[in-house]
């Protein structure tokens, strides 16, 4: 009786066969893989050398334009950056005394006492809510106030009425 072990068609040949066609087959994969990869690089190359021997004058323009573009902007915000200018305004403080409401151009411009304390309130940065609640009243009748304060000063906004009302000794 012969082995099984030793006959030329077992097992162990049917898998040594597979193995090495297996491996076969993947060293076909990478070696046209490579020369596929090799070729299409060697395509580019030629290209690339073509493009850049044809095209060299439009090359050339395009990188002097883009330097030219570059010291152009850094030179014009270079040259057109805002200088910080302190200036000293003087104002003068009548020294130790408290503050006194300028009655004289009060009267001439109209304010009454309750126009002046929301001028007031305005000035510490309260809102017409707050205002309102301060001294009882609604919203509504601090916006007439308000409104009737900066139609007197010739004031569009609130920050405007308090410059111009310290500006008149109204408000300190």
């Amino acid at each position: 009786m012969q082995s099984t072990a030793n006959s030329p068609g077992t097992s162990a040949d049917t898998e040594r066969s597979a193995k090495s066609q297996k491996a076969r087959l993947w060293r076909h994969i990478i070696v046209f893989g490579l020369a596929g990869g090799l070729l299409i690089t060697l395509l580019k190359w030629t290209e690339y050398r073509y493009l850049v021997v044809e095209h060299s004058i439009e090359i050339y323009g395009g990188l002097t334009a883009a330097t030219f573009a570059a010291i152009g902007i850094w030179l014009g915000l270079r040259l057109t950056r805002k200088q910080i200018v302190l200036k000293e305004v003087r104002v003068p403080v009548p020294a130790g005394q408290p503050f006194a409401v300028n009655a004289k151009k009060q009267e001439e411009v109209g304010i009454t006492p309750r126009e002046l304390e929301i001028l007031e309130l305005i000035a510490k940065g309260m809102s017409n809510r707050e205002i309102a609640e301060k001294l009882f009243v609604s919203e509504n009748t601090v916006k007439t106030h308000s409104s009737r304060v900066f139609d007197k000063l010739g004031a569009k906004r609130r920050t405007q009425a308090v410059q111009l009302g310290k500006e008149f000794g109204l408000i300190p």
